[in-house]
């Protein structure tokens, strides 16, 4: 067991208002609406990576609030109110994430969404098709924008694709760069004085009297009169008990393509997978990544990783699908571990009287980690 020194104890970790676990999109997101909100707090992140752990950095960089199949598929489980304001709370995620940090600051292009219908799901597009005109009409009193989804079959042979027979699309969604997402929030809490401890691992969480104890790996102990639990996808570590399930996804990026005949962010196989055009000076790329409804058992854990059974799914998709006949290679592979439940709608609480939590974001970070974080700000402001 080991124990922080003197000097560590008071220059570092004395006087902590607020800590809080975890550094990616919520943990910052709870952290600047905080300073924002009570400048004189001091408020400090802990983050077991180099860089925020998990899915934060490690997404896919969609700008996206649900393909109509999704949103059909939720609504055969969940009622209406609580879909349609899941939704609305992604999309007005998305919208102050872009009115904070700037369009220019996240390259978010608006390129629209696209559902991909395979043959065989010829009954679940008519399904979509025939709802069309619902959906349409909620997203309009979300959005105030007429005709969000439409079918766009014709793009399907100048896009290249093969054994793909419907297009739905969304002109509501769009894509952003995660890395200058997450760049740009480590910035502005530092300029706020945020501090960030990388290197961190915490093993335990406990409440004593009316301040909470921080367990750190080694044996350390640390003091907070607040704790956040903003680690998502790793949430059952420190609280088995909790709804929150990790749930791997493998990615992949291809090398510069000479030319790119599609943009737009697709998903295919309920969102199961999902793909998008990147683009920088090099020319452009594929960005490919899911499949873990393959595997759900082995794809449910907090190891980053890769399987064979999913790399061999998404290089056929690559090969036979998306670019099929053409030759590319692939540049990059990572995964990221996101968190999800037994519903979509992330968990911001208290746990006890000084430890909360925001997280099971459901793999729509991007989208609602503003709104989230900026609900664990106030409930733990409520706390001071």
């Amino acid at each position: 067991m080991d124990s922080l020194s003197f000097w560590e104890h008071r220059t570092f970790f004395k006087g902590i208002d607020v800590a809080i676990i975890g550094s990616g999109i919520v943990g910052l997101n709870t952290a600047i609406h905080l300073k924002k909100d009570c400048p004189a707090l001091r408020i400090i992140i802990l983050e077991r990576g180099y860089l925020p752990f998990g899915a934060s950095t490690r997404n896919a960089g969609f700008a996206c609030f649900g393909s109509i199949g999704e949103l059909a598929d939720d609504l055969s489980s969940q009622p209406e109110s609580e879909v349609f304001g899941l939704v609305e709370r992604r999309w007005k995620g998305l919208l102050e994430l872009r009115s904070i940090l700037g369009d220019k600051a996240l390259d978010y292009q608006p390129f629209g969404g696209f559902e991909i219908f395979k043959p065989g799901e010829e009954a679940q597009f008519n399904e979509c098709q025939e709802k069309l005109a619902y959906f349409n009409r909620i997203m309009e009193s979300i959005t105030g924008e007429t005709g969000t989804f439409s079918v766009q079959d014709r793009h399907i042979p100048s896009f290249g694709f093969q054994n793909i027979d419907h297009l739905i699309f969304n002109k509501s969604e769009g894509q952003l760069d995660t890395g200058l997402m997450m760049k740009a929030l480590l910035g502005i809490a530092k300029q706020l004085g945020i501090e960030i401890f990388n290197g961190i691992t915490v093993e335990e969480v406990e409440e004593v009297g009316h301040h909470t104890v921080i367990v750190l790996a080694g044996g350390a102990a640390i003091e907070a009169k607040n704790t956040l639990l903003a680690t998502n996808g790793f949430t059952k570590k420190l609280f088995p008990h909790l709804d929150v399930v990790p749930a791997r996804n493998q990615v992949l990026v291809t090398k510069p393509l000479p030319l790119l005949p599609f943009k737009g962010s697709f998903h295919y196989e309920r969102g199961y997978f999902y793909f998008r055009n990147v683009d920088g000076p090099e020319g452009s790329r594929i960005l490919l990544g899911g499949g873990r409804h393959l595997a759900k058992a082995e794809e449910a854990t907090q190891e980053f990783g890769h399987t064979t059974v999913i790399q061999s799914a998404l290089t056929k998709l690559l090969h036979e699908f998306i670019l099929p006949g053409k030759k590319v290679e692939i540049d990059y592979w990572w995964s990221g571990i996101m968190g999800i439940g037994q519903t979509k709608k992330p968990i911001v609480e208290m746990l006890t009287p000084n430890i909360g939590i925001a997280a099971r974001l459901g793999g729509m970070g991007v989208a609602l980690g503003n709104l989230v974080g900026k609900e664990a700000a106030t409930m733990i402001k409520n706390n001071f």
